[in-house]
């Protein structure tokens, strides 16, 4: 009799200590709930300030710190009432998981790493012009995985944003403006000072021509039948069809005026030698076509 009342003794003792482990890890699990409401909100509102345009972004760092927040509180509250081995085998289990997760998911959480990286350095943005991974467009949407980028032949190309930062890009919106090369040629016979007065005073009528920048002419090399040149100005650039313009006007204009100045216009030449033995010279004898 007296063994079974320290047994129920013992008993009662076991279950007021469990019950208030238990009320403890409530607590503590509730501590951390409410502590992870607070720092989400917090972080969301924070996050929005930085990434003003980007509200997914705030929204995914605020839910990241929330949910590993409750999860350190959960595994607090299994140690307080002593289910450690439950804790042990639910972080092996998480770390075998996790290793799988991670050769699963490793494309996704770079790409989602990334667009982190490029809505925080802001290397461009919505509605500039740019070129990515080979592709040449405007920009229309930057989201955690990818970037869309509407093409001038008018496809989407969606580019992985982890391509973003493993190759070089070009930002063609950066500084608001965009340089016009003109490259063409002209005949050995043509005089190139008056060649380069007449390109230079061409180039002065165009309107989109930034006039507080230089504009340049330069001979770079001597071709097969031709002396070659370049001209290099700068025009206002927000759109492609600013430069498609720019550069339409150009070569009009210089076709027309050439054509007026009796300057002769690069173009493919090739020479036929026949006096070489055994040849036919055309100025000396007519060549002669048989069926």
């Amino acid at each position: 009799m007296q063994n079974v009342e320290q047994l129920i003794g013992i008993t009662k003792d076991s279950a007021i200590t469990f019950f208030s482990k238990v009320a403890f890890a409530v607590l503590i699990f509730a501590a951390f709930y409410f502590v992870a409401n607070f720092l989400r909100q917090y972080c969301l509102k924070f996050y929005k300030k930085i990434f003003k345009k980007q509200h997914s972004v705030a929204n995914f760092i605020s839910f990241v710190i929330y949910v590993l927040l409750l999860i350190i509180g959960g595994f607090t509250a299994l140690e307080i009432i002593g289910l450690e081995g439950i804790v042990t085998k639910m972080l092996a289990g998480a770390g075998l998981l996790g290793v799988v997760a991670g050769f699963a998911f490793k494309e996704i959480g770079s790409n989602i790493f990334a667009g982190v990286l490029i809505n925080a350095q802001r290397p461009f943005k919505v509605g500039e012009w740019v070129e990515v991974g080979g592709h040449f467009g405007q920009v229309s949407d930057i989201s955690m995985i990818t970037t869309s980028i509407k093409t001038p032949t008018g496809q989407e190309v969606f580019v992985p944003n982890q391509v973003i930062f493993q190759a070089a890009f070009t930002n063609y919106s950066s500084y608001g403006k965009r340089r016009v090369v003109f490259q063409s040629g002209v005949s050995y016979g043509d005089d190139l000072e008056k060649v380069r007065c007449v390109a230079l005073e061409e180039i002065g009528h165009i309107k989109a021509v930034l006039s507080d920048q230089p504009v340049d002419f330069y001979f770079t090399s001597v071709g097969s039948s031709t002396y070659d040149f370049e001209v290099r100005f700068w025009i206002k650039f927000k759109n492609q069809t600013d430069y498609l313009e720019a550069m339409n006007e150009t070569i009009m204009r210089i076709k027309k005026r050439f054509e007026q100045e009796d300057i002769s216009l690069a173009y493919s030449v090739m020479s036929l030698d026949f006096g070489v033995k055994g040849g036919v010279n055309l100025f000396d004898k007519g060549l002669k076509i048989e069926k």
